[in-house]
């Protein structure tokens, strides 16, 4: 991220591995200010770094990481939507399946990844460097109100995918207007939104239990009754 010349990121500095394992890294001290910053400012900078980083591998990335603790496959393939079904959404149902005894929810996760790829009809899609992460949490701006992002979980993916955590970021209007400006929205945005937030549902579930189930669960059945209709 740092490297697109585009949203301010801590710089990194090191990293290295542990001597009693592990690893570490060690990165620019950014010190900052009282808000979040401008929120047009950080819609325009965070569609720059979509525009500048992209890959001529596929969507993926270079290795595997983690969403939060849970582990966040990335590898290349050449078609967004068998990544997206496999690597996201698939891995997520499977693991609920294997950690909560969840059949229900497997069963009717998989009926939609195998139907879902209409929604992606008419759609150009080109691996952008997402940060994969971005929730109000890792959202920040510097002493001058410059935007800064952190923490993230990154990877080559549907530019749309950025927005996944939404529900828990606090985009607002100017924040998409700004985007917007810089990277076009495509036909079919509002329809494909919801599908991008049950990654970080299902992800949110497996982690922190079933208070986030509903949710899911309701994202699954809006969009099997859709897609059948």
């Amino acid at each position: 991220m740092y490297d697109t010349q585009s949203i301010r990121v801590p710089k990194p500095l090191k990293v290295g591995s542990l001597p009693s394992g592990g690893s570490f890294i060690i990165m620019e001290y950014i010190e900052f200010g009282s808000s979040r910053g401008d929120q047009s400012v950080l819609g325009k900078k965070l569609a720059e770094m979509h525009k500048a980083g992209k890959s001529n591998k596929g969507f993926g990335f270079d290795v595997d990481n983690t969403i939060g603790s849970t582990p966040q496959m990335n590898t290349w393939t050449s078609d967004w939507v068998d990544f997206f079904a496999e690597h996201r959404l698939g891995y997520q149902l499977q693991l609920a399946r294997e950690e909560h005894g969840d059949s229900v929810i497997y069963e009717k996760g998989q009926r939609l990844v195998k139907s879902m790829r209409p929604l992606f009809e008419n759609v150009i899609i080109e691996p952008c460097l997402l940060h994969g992460d971005l929730w109000s949490g890792n959202i920040s701006s510097d002493k001058n109100g410059e935007p800064v992002i952190l923490d993230p979980a990154c990877y080559y993916g549907h530019n749309e995918a950025e927005f996944g955590m939404s529900w828990c970021a606090g985009f607002g209007g100017p924040f998409y207007s700004s985007y917007f400006e810089v990277m076009p929205k495509q036909q079919g945005f509002e329809k494909r939104r919801d599908l991008y937030m049950l990654y970080h549902y299902l992800n949110h579930y497996n982690l922190f239990g079933s208070g986030y189930r509903s949710s899911a669960m309701s994202i699954i059945d809006d969009y099997i009754r859709i897609l059948n209709a």
